[in-house]
């Protein structure tokens, strides 16, 4: 049985051939509208959540199948051991998706599940979001083997899945990044992304969107603490700092990159709304993208593909 949790131990091959597989299945959504009658996915919510509930939700019927929502809050996992809730949840779930605080909390369901568990999101990994926005890229510009994705933005669990991405299947990755989130590094990650000529840093951040096919940003502050006065000072902080490294019309003037972010979207922080609204933004297709390329992951991991 197999999980994602992350793409560590997935080669690039099977990669590269899920993205064809959702391909595919996206404009041949009749072949797919039956292949989970009778399939139940259980859907766990530690943090909030728009796309990867409605994506998930919304994929899953797709299919034919059955999703249930669970609010970490309001069910027994907010009080028992996981063990024990992920156990009883995969006697009567076929596979899980869970959108935890920790991936510690992420990785213990995985070992203690009898089904496929799939990350929607952790501290450290975002799978599901990196593999639509690979899809977005094979869409738009035909492959990804060879293009050059800059990411600009707080060092995170989306850019974490994008080192483990983008070498794997040939996609030259740079990240721009002035703050770094401690708890999403992942050191073995990067040491294999660096090793592979495929990932690279630097703060230059006009050098590096010049020659970019693919152009994308994140929140600066993690959506759990973005409204919390706690973190108040750190976001003041992290918007002063990062403020020089806004995607706007100013920065990205001779470039033909597609823009993308994975949503939310802070208007005004991370990017403007000009550059939002431009022609060469694709975000709500990345958006979209989300059901298409966990429609397939589903299937994969379920064996159906």
């Amino acid at each position: 049985m197999k999980h994602l949790v992350h793409y560590k131990g997935w080669t690039g091959d099977e990669i590269l051939e899920l993205l064809e597989k959702a391909v595919y299945m996206k404009s041949h959504r009749q072949e797919y509208a039956n292949v989970l009658n009778g399939k139940t996915m259980a859907l766990i919510f530690q943090k909030t959540s728009t796309r990867t509930r409605v994506s998930f939700e919304a994929g899953m019927t797709v299919l034919g199948g059955h999703a249930i929502f669970l609010d970490w809050r309001s069910t027994n996992l907010i009080m028992a051991e996981i063990k024990d809730e992920i156990r009883y949840i995969s006697g009567n779930a076929d596979i899980v998706m869970a959108r935890l605080l920790h991936n510690k909390d992420l990785q213990e369901m995985a070992d203690y599940a009898t089904v496929p568990v799939i990350n929607g999101c952790c501290e450290k990994y975002h799978p599901c979001q990196g593999f639509a926005d690979l899809l977005t890229v094979r869409e738009r510009l035909g492959t990804v083997k060879g293009k050059k994705l800059v990411y600009v933005g707080v060092w995170n669990n989306v850019l974490n899945s994008l080192i483990d991405l983008c070498p794997k299947t040939g996609t030259y990755l740079t990240a721009v990044t002035p703050v770094i989130n401690e708890s999403a590094i992942d050191p073995e990650l990067n040491a294999a992304a660096e090793k592979s000529g495929f990932f690279t840093k630097t703060l230059d951040v006009r050098a590096a969107v010049q020659d970019a096919d693919v152009v994308y940003t994140d929140s600066w502050v993690d959506m759990e603490f973005f409204l919390d006065p706690k973190f108040a000072a750190e976001k003041e902080k992290r918007v002063k700092q990062m403020m020089p490294y806004q995607l706007n019309q100013k920065l990205l003037k001779g470039t033909r990159a597609l823009i993308m972010h994975d949503m939310p979207i802070h208007t005004g922080y991370e990017i403007d709304r000009e550059t939002i609204e431009s022609q060469n933004a694709v975000i709500f297709q990345q958006s979209w993208n989300r059901m298409y390329g966990q429609n397939a992951l589903i299937l994969r991991l379920l064996g159906l593909v």
